[in-house]
């Protein structure tokens, strides 16, 4: 099944100071918790950009308990962007664990992989601190946060590197994310971009029946980033074809690969009402 929407999307925009928890004046519900280490005191001691980019910021509900967690990673190609609280996601009852990983060139693959699995391993282990359940655990992103959602979700040796089982994962939402090998990773082995490659930095290479519920989202095929809607609508079928039963795709007509993310955070919100209504 293909579902193909299109929206009409209103802005409104919330204010939010870079502070370690918001305040009464602001908003008393909800609390915002930045630059969190994610990596151990040894691994940010050994490195000057691993502890610079390994952190992540909570923003959770103050007075709800065992709530959906979402975490998120930014786009920007795996050379730029920096973690933020998706505007959509504010004030919604959930968490969001924003995550910054490191960047190439001065990082190279797999070690933005490795960060993006980390930090899920880090929501994993500690969101019951904050009052959230660790079995209502959502990775998604945008782009090259949707790309790494993706990896660390369905290539299940990344969090198994940290003791977590990926399949615990309870959705995984990847915004208009490669399902190929990521063109970053292909520009740092010398591979062209139009030139297409599957190998295992590719979440189609990863693809399998018992893999969490999957939700694919893109934008409007023909205003897309090259070949981005027909590779996500490969690995639907190949999911299909693997047997795995949860896999949707969503096109979003007019959208271009960055409009689309607006809309999409709404698509998110409804699929995961399934586990904030639990």
């Amino acid at each position: 099944m293909k579902f193909v929407l299109s929206f009409i999307v209103l802005f409104s925009f919330v204010q939010f100071t870079n502070i370690q928890e918001i305040s009464a004046q602001e908003n008393v519900n909800y609390i915002l918790k930045t630059d969190i280490p994610y990596r151990t005191q040894s691994e940010m001691q050994q490195d000057e950009y691993t502890a610079e980019r390994c952190k992540l910021d909570v923003y959770f509900p103050k007075t709800t308990d065992s709530f959906t967690t979402v975490v998120w990673f930014h786009g920007g190609g795996i050379k730029n962007g920096n973690k933020s609280i998706p505007e959509k996601l504010k004030e919604k009852g959930i968490a969001v664990v924003a995550v910054n990983y490191r960047l190439s060139p001065k990082a190279k693959c797999p070690a933005y992989i490795d960060d993006a699995a980390a930090a899920v391993a880090w929501t994993f282990k500690n969101i019951e601190n904050y009052g959230g359940d660790p079995s209502k655990i959502v990775v998604s992103g945008h782009s090259a946060g949707g790309y790494l959602a993706s990896m660390i979700g369905l290539d299940k040796s990344w969090l198994a590197n940290y003791q977590i089982e990926a399949n615990d994962i309870a959705m995984l939402v990847p915004f208009s994310g490669h399902t190929i090998t990521h063109f970053t990773v292909r520009e740092e082995k010398g591979i062209d971009g139009k030139q297409p490659i599957i190998d295992k930095f590719a979440p189609l290479f990863h693809v399998r029946e018992d893999a969490p519920p999957l939700v694919l989202i893109t934008g409007d095929r023909e205003l897309e980033l090259l070949g981005r809607y027909e590779e996500n609508a490969y690995m639907y079928r190949m999911m299909n074809v693997a047997g795995h039963k949860q896999t949707k795709l969503y096109e979003l007509d007019a959208f271009n690969h960055g409009g689309m993310a607006s809309p999409a955070f709404e698509i998110l919100l409804n699929e995961i009402k399934i586990l904030t209504e639990k």
